[in-house]
């Protein structure tokens, strides 16, 4: 099909929220809160990328995930690099990317068992409609407070490094293997390419553009899928209704035609835009 609405997938999370963001329904008073709602398409499916709406209410355990070439020497079909665009955000809410300075191995293991790595990771401010990319090896954590959309390349792989002394899991062992533990480098900044079309992130994994509203005409190679997650608006691509808080993903040459209320982001795998 040239287009299709996919389903969502509610997640309950103890750092998750009961007040979500328009387009979503809160959980009914006393339910667990939600932290992640995954947009997916019917039946066993294994797209390249997986959409994302995370809202958080404390910070998530420091994490790292494997690259393509780590992920395949343990059996796994992908890496994990990532984006986040940040919707909302309280004034005091962060995400920590990299270390403030390089760390040995060694050391990284020692801080992640005294806790210490808190305290050496870059914990940068941000605010309503900052972008970053977390490329895969790079140690993060995301804050409090926000409501963000992921992208991210299609693996759920996570070695938590730290959980400010919960009872989860850690993976001490693989995370330090494949962790990086350098200063985070950011990407290019976005660059606006055309009135309404700016270019968030280009490769190496996939290519996120933001829309504004109006017609955008799209030429996916064959093979190749693209995700619309309108944020604020509505539009329609291939007779497929959408609105905010849904995703569409569609295949080939379309037209998506987008309310002037719109504010749209794109996605699809790659190293290039279309």
């Amino acid at each position: 099909m040239p287009a299709t609405l996919l389903h969502t997938h509610r997640v309950e999370k103890p750092w998750g929220r009961s007040t979500l963001w328009p387009g979503f329904d809160d959980p009914a008073p006393g339910s667990p809160k939600i932290g992640e709602v995954w947009f997916q398409e019917p039946g066993d499916t294994t797209p390249d990328l997986l959409i994302k709406y995370l809202f958080t209410s404390e910070k998530l355990s420091v994490q790292v995930h494997p690259n393509d070439e780590q992920a395949h020497a343990r059996g796994l079909p992908r890496g994990k690099d990532e984006c986040w665009t940040v919707l909302a955000a309280e004034p005091t809410s962060t995400i920590a990317v990299g270390t403030k300075a390089p760390i040995a191995k060694d050391e990284l293991r020692a801080s992640a068992i005294d806790g210490t790595i808190e305290d050496k990771l870059d914990w940068k401010p941000v605010e309503a409609g900052d972008f970053m990319y977390c490329a895969s090896d790079t140690i993060h954590a995301i804050g409090g407070g926000l409501t963000v959309i992921e992208v991210q390349q299609n693996s759920e792989t996570t070695y938590r490094l730290y959980d400010y002394g919960s009872d989860r899991e850690l993976h001490l062992d693989d995370g330090i293997d494949v962790a990086d533990p350098t200063p985070y480098v950011p990407v290019a900044p976005p660059l606006e390419i055309e009135t309404g079309r700016t270019i968030m992130v280009e490769g190496p994994k996939f290519v996120l553009e933001r829309w504004k509203g109006g017609e955008h005409v799209v030429n996916l190679p064959e093979g190749k899928t693209g995700w619309v997650i309108p944020i604020t608006g509505s539009g329609s691509v291939a007779d497929v209704a959408f609105k905010a808080g849904e995703c569409v993903t569609v295949t080939g040459s379309e037209s998506i035609e987008t309310s002037a209320d719109a504010d749209v982001l794109f996605a699809y795998p790659g190293t290039k835009r279309i």
